[in-house]
């Protein structure tokens, strides 16, 4: 690339105008895990945590921090934000997040899938820090993205 395209001609950070740009389905897939102490991951199997159904609260969290992005960042552009799924899942050494945003929209969706893993992971935290304070996010990455002028991309695997 060989410009930056969220500088305008004085250098100053702007909003892309997509204005022209024609609709096309767009997706991405992002992930991150939550670290947790094995007396966590046990509460989290046993339904036992206090403050109640943690990977239902995540869920909901991610879904709607995906359509709200616009509203962290303010370079991100409103959009139809017109599918998301978060799945939780609890394995041997925390919770693994994975959320799939779609749209048919002038603009990707890959940061409305990198805010709803981060979002649903905080509340996992916020769920767990009362039995556990050393409760941790980690590799909040993406992992593949679908349209738009770029086209498909994929982590290459191991990275």
């Amino acid at each position: 690339m060989s410009e930056f395209t969220h500088l305008d001609g004085s250098g100053q950070a702007h909003m892309v105008d997509v204005t022209h740009k024609q609709p096309t389905v767009r997706a991405a897939v992002a992930e991150g895990f939550v670290e947790c102490a094995p007396l966590v991951v046990e509460a989290l199997r046993d339904g036992a945590v206090p403050k109640g159904d943690v990977l239902a609260v995540a869920r909901i969290a991610g879904i709607a921090a995906a359509k709200r992005t616009p509203e962290l960042l303010p370079l991100a552009h409103v959009i139809g934000v017109h599918g998301v799924t978060l799945d939780a899942v609890v394995e041997d050494s925390g919770v693994r997040l994975t959320a799939r945003v779609s749209t048919a929209d002038r603009t990707g969706v890959e940061m409305e899938a990198l805010t709803a893993v981060s979002v649903a992971a905080l509340n996992v935290v916020d769920m767990v820090k009362g039995l556990d304070k050393s409760t941790s996010i980690r590799q909040v990455r993406l992992l593949a993205k679908e349209g738009g002028k770029s086209g498909t991309w994929e982590r290459p695997a191991g990275s």
